[in-house]
């Protein structure tokens, strides 16, 4: 969604303005998109759901 948005904001060729903001508003929405993922995988490690072995921290 970002890549999209940023190859439309740097096109060699000049584009409408409805072009040009809608690739400024796919770039916000990957960015915020990107954000959250980063944010979920960090609270599954915190928790302990990737290194101990399960919900309840015990390993099998």
């Amino acid at each position: 969604m970002a890549g999209v948005g940023t190859v439309l904001l740097t096109a060699p060729v000049s584009l409408p303005a409805a072009v040009v903001t809608i690739g400024g508003y796919l770039v916000t929405a990957g960015g915020v998109a990107t954000a959250v993922s980063q944010f979920t995988n960090i609270g599954d490690d915190v928790i302990g759901q990737k290194g101990e072995g399960g919900i309840d921290g015990n390993s099998p």
